[in-house]
């Protein structure tokens, strides 16, 4: 109960705050490439709900027909604002929309495509979903250069089922067993300095 309502305290009033970068980046990205400003695409979210999650369009309209859910590298389908805005981690700015209907927290796993899902081992998976995902966690700043190291992989989709993904569900798991509203601000203060050091990264 105190967790959602830091979240929706928190989410609102980050919007209202946000609301002129937020106008500006969706205007960057209309004028940027043809398309809609913002991107929505089905994740797994609390107890295997899926859910559609918002995000700022950082690749070109219609990217999930061209190519594979991961971004690898310097993915010709991301725009130019796109690289800027994923660089920035600005583009998770539009799931605070997801925290007020009550599909994600500003806290908590990072919530996975349905494909990649699958691969959730039996004896972890309810474990991991047992909280609501968030807009940030422990692991995704852990693994800020995950399209590079995928770059590097022969075989990007495996390294990503096969070495990246468990350790991200592992480190899901810890969060679910030891999450509290001081390590949860920890975690905001760690990706606030993050944004604010423009720091290089791939978000989920």
């Amino acid at each position: 109960m105190v967790k959602r309502a830091f979240d929706l305290f928190g989410a609102a009033a980050a919007l209202v705050l946000l609301s002129p970068l937020l106008l500006l980046l969706a205007l960057v990205v209309r004028l940027d490439s043809p398309g809609p400003a913002l991107f929505r695409q089905e994740r797994v979210g609390r107890f295997g709900r899926p859910f559609r999650i918002h995000k700022f369009r950082t690749m070109v309209a219609g990217a999930e027909r061209l190519g594979p859910p991961l971004t690898v590298g310097a993915d010709a389908r991301i725009t130019r604002s796109g690289r800027w805005l994923r660089r920035t981690r600005l583009d998770e700015l539009p799931q605070l929309i997801d925290v007020l209907q009550g599909h994600m927290s500003l806290v908590g796993p990072r919530p996975e495509v349905p494909k990649y899902a699958q691969h959730y081992p039996p004896a972890l998976r309810e474990r991991a979903l047992a909280l609501r995902p968030g807009i940030t966690d422990p692991s995704s700043l852990s693994h800020l250069n995950e399209a590079a190291l995928l770059a590097a992989a022969a075989d990007p989709e495996r390294e990503y089922v096969e070495r990246i993904l468990p350790r991200k569900l592992q480190a899901a798991v810890d969060y679910a067993e030891h999450a509290s509203l001081c390590s949860d601000l920890g975690v905001i203060a760690r990706t606030l300095g993050v944004l604010l050091g423009w720091r290089k990264g791939q978000g989920a």
